[in-house]
């Protein structure tokens, strides 16, 4: 498959519109549309109660996801947003008053509030300051304490497109005996991760932005040991062991990943879902990356030559992600004037933030640096 083949999959790219906001949602490609084709077309007739499809494509797309994620499939399970996945983790293991959680600065909110809501038990959360967009592994070894029981970071920072050192971090939590939890929402799909080569005990991710599928589906992963240590709060029917044994009512949970799958799912999505996830098959996620990060270097280029300062200016390339932002006092007029001409990013607390993903090309980008730099020159 090459970039050509992919480019056509994406009706979007047949406008004249450049899209580069991945890093919020994704467009859908044929691929997706297709499966949602077929699934319309069993719930109108051809299959009305499908549920046979659902568990076909479900297993099919763990599989593949765990491929991505360098983990089995049977630790994974659907949940329906980010933080309902960490929730599972902040309120399922058992806290004592004067333990602490590690988290930083530049974190997305879902990735901090389940974990702030833990102060109400006694936890303190020590929240590390980032710099220039970047936190050292050295930031995080200063707070660690006797006490501190877990650490939680994004693969990739939403803002700034730091890419966190996570096989380092990992190591760090290791040694120190800390539960070790990462939201990769911002890097799968767009960079490589090996969740157990990371020394990762939980993840959550969504699958709209970069794993280019639908809103409504997320995921976790979580270590069999981890699983016992979690006193699991919320139970459902497909929690449990004899699920469809209906009329028994024996609480015994699974002992998969899937006990935190309480009832029925956001199922289309997981249809969806599991077809997108042929692409990334397809095409090698090392390629998808290679890709990814050769658009950034390109891009934080462009930019540096029109006289913007990325905020990963003089950032090591190991770090970088899919994601190039800067500051700039008029960032909202900057995006208002962006898609007037038809050039998608996102503005996000005072920065511009650009988000090309794998099939994106460097003539686009040369396009939005073009185009750019006539509206900076405007407003000087």
């Amino acid at each position: 498959m090459t970039i050509s083949d992919v480019r056509k999959l994406f009706p979007h790219l047949q406008t004249d519109q450049i899209y580069f906001n991945h890093a919020a949602l994704s467009p859908w490609s044929t691929i997706a549309t297709d499966r949602i084709n077929f699934y319309i077309k069993q719930r109108t007739g051809e299959l009305i109660d499908n549920y046979s499809s659902y568990v076909k494509w479900s297993g099919s797309a763990k599989e593949k996801l765990g491929n991505l994620l360098g983990v089995e499939p049977e630790r994974i399970a659907w949940v329906d947003n980010v933080s309902n996945g960490l929730n599972i983790l902040a309120q399922g293991l058992k806290w004592n008053s004067g333990d602490r959680i590690v988290l930083n600065d530049m974190e997305f909110p879902s990735n901090v509030y389940p974990f702030l809501n833990l102060k109400k038990q006694g936890v303190e959360v020590d929240i590390v300051k980032s710099r220039n967009g970047v936190v050292e592994i050295e930031d995080f070894e200063k707070v660690l304490t006797p006490k501190t029981r877990l650490l939680s970071i994004s693969l990739v920072q939403f803002l700034s497109g730091y890419r966190a050192d996570i096989d380092e971090i990992g190591n760090l939590c290791k040694k120190h005996g800390i539960t070790f939890c990462v939201d990769v929402i911002q890097g799968a799909g767009a960079v490589r991760f090996d969740a157990k080569r990371s020394k990762v005990d939980f993840l959550s991710g969504g699958t709209q932005k970069w794993l280019m599928s639908s809103q409504g589906l997320s995921y976790i992963y979580l270590t069999e040991e981890l699983q016992s240590r979690i006193d699991q709060k919320n139970v459902g029917w497909t929690s449990v062991k004899n699920a469809w044994s209906l009329l028994e009512y024996d609480l015994t949970l699974r002992k998969g990943a899937d006990s935190f799958q309480t009832g029925t799912v956001n199922r289309i999505g997981v249809a969806i879902f599991d077809a997108v996830l042929n692409l990334f098959i397809e095409f090698g996620i090392e390629n998808i990356e290679q890709r990814v990060l050769n658009n950034t270097n390109y891009f934080i280029d462009k930019l540096l030559n029109i006289g913007v300062d990325p905020i990963l200016k003089g950032v090591s390339a190991k770090n970088y992600s899919g994601i190039v932002s800067f500051k700039h006092n008029n960032a909202k007029q900057i995006f208002d004037e962006l898609e007037n001409r038809k050039i998608f990013g996102a503005v996000r607390e005072g920065m511009i933030r650009f988000s090309p993903h794998f099939y994106n090309t460097e003539e686009e980008i040369t396009k939005v640096s073009d185009e750019l730099e006539i509206i900076l020159k405007g407003l000087k």
